[in-house]
């Protein structure tokens, strides 16, 4: 249970700092490295959203 907390708060942190990364490129008109942000952030969420079913699941059967 600790590892999927653990992992939650990663994927937790990548989506934050992929926003982060998303708006510094944009303002600084770096717009290839917009692109590769989007990509990150869409992996962690795609990432967290499958910990989440798993849990879900996990739980439901308990």
């Amino acid at each position: 249970m600790f590892k999927k907390v653990a992992l939650n708060v990663f994927y937790n942190l990548g989506v934050i700092l992929s926003g982060y990364g998303i708006f510094w490129a944009f303002n600084n008109g770096k717009y290839p490295i917009v692109a590769l942000f989007v990509v990150t952030a869409g992996f962690f969420l795609y990432q967290k959203l499958q910990l989440v079913k798993e849990m879900r699941s996990t739980l439901k059967n308990k």
